[in-house]
């Protein structure tokens, strides 16, 4: 895996007169960092915000971390997606197949950072969610960050229409939580409580207020958000304007057909910018990191 943005050997070779031909091609690699998991988790970090103190061990952050709503907020919600060339999110209803080991890598690091993952139904539906395990390579800087030993899955769902039966309600780490309306159908409230799942109601009528989830689990102390979609859920972040960042894996891959983008819904009205804050590559696949300015 190799770094594109921010291109440090460039910055080390002009701090210290060189230009930047004059670096020979090994020492450029030489400089790459060894892409470990920690590394990994140093990049990225999640950044400082007021209200609650978030990043790596030791309350680090990544050296480009930036600030975008949730400096004001207390919260960072992040999306991590991935898309073909041609913009799809999906291959015949799930994004495994758009995936790879380095894609992979980054995902378990970004899970292994958030306090809680924040899911559609839909998702948990097509993609077989399972609970997230406690992993030995960050359980130092989890407890050093304050949190448990795995992240809490956040579905949010107006139906309840979920197999409550499965190991993301009958086996988790820690108690998985529910995100609905109000007026969601009470017989299914009382069997996902009766699984073990912690209900929170973040909407007046059937459905959830994307900002009122976002409170709702920073109410509980989950202020680094992790959403793994599914399109529509991220199309509802994007637009309440809670979305702070996007990990954006686009995998070297065509499908055509009708799959969906990685956001999905009614259009903004007016396109909000995202500045890039980092860009990794392996395998032709590119990872980048896009903030709110």
């Amino acid at each position: 895996m190799r770094r594109l943005f921010p291109v440090t050997d460039q910055t080390r070779t002009a701090a210290t007169g060189q230009g930047r031909t004059a670096a020979p091609e090994r020492s450029r690699a030489a400089a790459e960092p060894e892409w470990t998991l920690d590394a990994l988790a140093d990049l990225y970090a999640y950044p400082a915000v007021e209200g609650g103190e978030t990043g790596g061990a030791a309350g680090g952050r990544g050296a480009d971390a930036g600030a975008g709503s949730g400096a004001a907020t207390g919260v960072w919600l992040r999306a991590n997606m991935v898309s073909t060339l041609d913009g799809a999110a999906q291959h015949d209803g799930r994004s495994q197949a758009l995936s790879s080991d380095a894609d992979m890598r980054i995902f378990g690091t970004l899970r292994a950072l958030a306090d809680a993952v924040v899911v559609g139904a839909e998702t948990v539906r097509q993609e077989g969610y399972r609970p997230a395990r406690a992993r030995e390579a960050f359980a130092a800087r989890r407890a050093a960050a304050g949190q448990g030993p795995a992240p809490v899955i956040a579905v949010v769902t107006a139906s309840l229409d979920l197999d409550f039966t499965l190991p993301l309600f009958t086996e988790p780490l820690v108690p998985t939580l529910v995100l609905t309306g109000a007026a969601a159908p009470a017989e299914r409230v009382l069997a996902a409580r009766k699984a073990g799942a912690e209900v929170l109601v973040a909407g007046d009528g059937a459905g959830v207020d994307p900002l009122r989830a976002v409170r709702a689990l920073a109410g509980r102390g989950l202020r680094r958000l992790l959403t793994e979609g599914g399109p529509r859920l991220l199309g509802q972040f994007v637009a309440a304007g809670v979305l702070d960042e996007l990990c954006l894996s686009l995998s070297p891959t065509l499908t055509s057909g009708y799959a969906q983008r990685i956001a999905g819904g009614p259009a903004l009205a007016v396109p909000e910018r995202f500045a890039l804050a980092s860009l990794l590559e392996e395998d032709g696949f590119l990872f980048g990191r896009y903030r709110r300015p």
